[in-house]
């Protein structure tokens, strides 16, 4: 009987998580769906590939069984489709991000990168919040500038810049006169979150680890920056954005004011531990050096 890549991939993750909610994560799709997907592979397989317990999950001696062959199956696909792609076509290095880079950074760096590599181009993709990967998890980009924290399993990243976390408020707000908002003081309000997909990026931009357990207010969801900032001026939410990026997207109607009581944003570059390629070492070269 056949199964496909992704089947493969959702029996690895929950194996290695042994649960659900963290396998579904790490794999971006909801628990439900995880779920769903894993009891449809079973009935088509004849047997159960997991022992579902309270306590969480464990791998039947089918599922033990099956393991190695299927880490064996997704390793040599990840390893062979790079390659293949890159055949017969030009070559092309995909840089994808989160929001606009800005900050002199990715100018300089494809400066860089085309005076060392004139053979190669590059191809900027923007990707929504709902890959917190910005394209490296199923391989549609070849390096992410991302923010962090991102599900590190098979990536490597190395930190661009550190910014401290401010606010975007709508004007008229009545925290919009403030010179400087402390978090206490939006802890009450709504708040434009990411899509639960984006996993611990989402919980890193409503400050959960600052908030000691008071609950979150969502006002409402945004898949980009552009939604994030229209839901802002419409007056559905507050977001907290780093002070590059304040810069980058200021438009009339948003107020933007620095927050004390957070730890800073880390900005940064990730790309495929097994990635050995010499141009993705490269770019990532020309975006780190000073």
């Amino acid at each position: 009987m056949d199964v496909d890549l992704r089947d493969l991939r959702y029996l690895i993750a929950v194996a290695e998580e042994a649960n659900f909610t963290r396998a579904a994560a790490r794999v971006f799709v909801s628990q439900p769906a995880l779920s769903k997907q894993i009891r449809a592979l079973e009935r088509r397989l004849g047997f159960e590939l997991f022992e579902r317990t309270p306590r969480g999950v464990t791998l039947t001696a089918q599922g033990a069984e099956l393991l190695p062959t299927a880490r064996e199956m997704v390793e040599r696909w990840d390893r062979a489709y790079p390659r293949a792609q890159a055949i017969g076509r030009p070559r092309t290095l995909v840089v994808g991000m989160q929001t606009a880079v800005g900050r002199d950074l990715q100018r300089r760096a494809i400066s860089r990168f085309r005076a060392a590599a004139p053979d190669w181009t590059v191809s900027l993709r923007l990707v929504g919040w709902s890959d917190p990967t910005a394209g490296l998890a199923d391989a549609s980009s070849d390096v992410g500038v991302v923010w962090l924290p991102i599900p590190l399993d098979g990536l490597r990243t190395r930190v661009l810049r550190r910014e401290s976390r401010g606010v975007m408020l709508p004007e008229g707000h009545r925290l919009a006169d403030h010179a400087t908002v402390a978090f206490t003081d939006l802890l009450d309000e709504p708040f434009v979150a990411l899509p639960p997909a984006a996993g611990p990026l989402r919980d890193h931009w409503l400050a959960i680890d600052a908030r000691d357990g008071h609950p979150v207010r969502v006002g409402a969801e945004a898949t980009g920056a552009d939604e994030t900032f229209e839901a802002i001026a419409s007056g559905l939410g507050v977001a907290l954005v780093a002070t590059g990026n304040a810069d980058l997207y200021r438009r009339p109607g948003l107020v933007f004011r620095p927050v004390d009581g957070l730890e800073p944003a880390e900005l940064a570059v990730a790309w495929r531990g097994d990635d050995s390629r010499s141009a993705t070492a490269l770019f990532v070269d020309c975006l780190t050096e000073p």
